[in-house]
């Protein structure tokens, strides 16, 4: 043959656009939409979305990626105009949200959103996002997007929605602050938002020592040793009445006035204990002890986040590592841990940093939380029964309990919008 065929390819057609203030501040996703679509892609400012999606080229639009952040707050309704515009062409939308608040990301769930990824990207987060819009297939309900710096996704791993959030805290060491970050964390999470805030309990089940009442200056009553007994054939109304209240924001149960058997309650009984608190509150905030006993697995099957919270020393990288080794010896899942590294290091402390590099390394986990030492103010706090918030709400300590407490509630308010 004297000659051939020229083949000219035609450029593939967009088939997604990217919808941001700035794409480039969103550079995960830049790489996730290409390693996914190639060049078939575009990116369109907010003004030019309104245009386009009137357009005869947006027909051939499979979906959008709407990107914003905490900045983009003021074009709320803009962007949520966007959205229904965009469902109205039939074109499926994916919400990429940071530092978003609760109220604003439940409008934009709200105009129609098809699929909804936090930013940072987790890993394979966009492909799975794709793969859900395509098969038309809702997202799964996350707990937290990231928490602290560094931190990844805290995801509960039950298959099933809960009508209502659990979280349980437990020491791997004497002194290492989970009864400080239970107390605090419940109180700011009941203290989130002044309108819509959700209703939060606080459970003290160290039997023999629990200082919940200590650090919120509360009265043990007797009648929590008929509540432990009886749970199991008592009913909500009941149960309210051994409740105390801190300022009328928090209801506590508050451990027992005298030093109890760990033993003395059961699986059924704390089984039955939590069902009457998930069945009052939004959010129940459960206290451990430290011991390990036969009803931990209860608490650890209903959880949906189980903080454990560790220092920088022997004797906790010894205690998590043996933690760790029970729960694999029983079956029980470790991938509801989520480790909490009390006075980490600062950020100039390199030396230190390197440290809690090698023991995350060394027992192979992640400290996804790490909180700052508090100083006296924290244990002044607790000696005068109030929260940190109240006595020193600039506390390092405190700010990234609230740090911590505002990732759990936009996670708890996005699952409440897919439920």
């Amino acid at each position: 043959m004297s000659g051939g065929l020229a083949l000219q390819s035609n450029p593939a057609p967009i088939v997604a656009c990217t919808i941001a203030r700035d794409v480039q501040i969103f550079d995960l996703l830049i790489d996730d939409i290409e390693a996914e679509l190639g060049e078939a892609w575009g990116d369109l400012s907010f003004l030019e979305a309104q245009t386009f999606l009137n357009q005869p080229d947006a027909e051939t639009l499979e979906f959008v990626a709407i990107a914003i952040d905490d900045e983009d707050e003021p074009e709320i309704e803009l962007v949520c105009s966007i959205i229904r515009l965009a469902k109205s062409k039939d074109i499926k939308v994916m919400l990429i949200a940071e530092d978003v608040s609760p109220a604003a990301l439940h409008k934009l769930l709200q105009s129609g959103t098809d699929d909804f990824v936090p930013y940072p990207l987790p890993e394979r987060a966009f492909h799975d996002s794709l793969a859900r819009i395509r098969s038309n297939t809702p997202a799964p309900a996350e707990i937290g997007d990231h928490v602290s710096e560094g931190a990844e996704s805290i995801q509960p791993t039950t298959t099933d929605i809960k009508d209502h959030v659990l979280f349980a805290v437990q020491s791997m060491a004497g002194g290492t602050g989970a009864t400080t970050l239970a107390v605090n964390l419940a109180w700011e999470l009941a203290n989130i938002d002044k309108k819509l805030s959700p209703s939060v309990c606080l459970l003290d089940l160290d039997l023999q020592f629990g200082s919940t009442s200590t650090y919120l200056d509360l009265p043990r009553r007797e009648v929590i040793y008929e509540v432990l007994s009886d749970a199991q054939t008592m009913d909500v109304d009941a149960f309210k009445q051994a409740l105390l209240s801190f300022n009328q924001r928090l209801s506590v149960f508050t451990a027992p006035s005298d030093i109890l058997p760990l033993d003395i309650i059961g699986q059924e009984e704390v089984k039955a204990l939590l069902r009457l608190a998930r069945e009052t509150f939004d959010v129940v905030v459960v206290d451990m002890p430290s011991t390990i006993v036969g009803w931990s697995e209860t608490v650890m099957n209903e959880a949906d986040v189980y903080f454990a919270t560790l220092e920088l020393d022997m004797r906790s990288a010894q205690n998590t590592m043996r933690f760790i080794k029970a729960l694999q010896a029983e079956g029980l899942p470790t991938d509801k841990l989520h480790y909490v590294l009390n006075r980490a290091p600062r950020n100039l402390d390199l030396s230190g940093k390197g440290r809690v590099k090698r023991l995350a390394e060394s027992l192979d986990i992640e400290l996804k939380t790490q909180l700052p030492d508090g100083t006296k103010q924290v244990s002044q706090a607790c000696d005068h029964g109030v929260p940190l918030a109240d006595m020193a709400r600039k506390n390092p300590l405190r700010k990234e309990i609230l740090k911590l407490a505002k990732t759990l509630h936009e996670a708890i308010a996005v699952q409440a919008v897919a439920r």
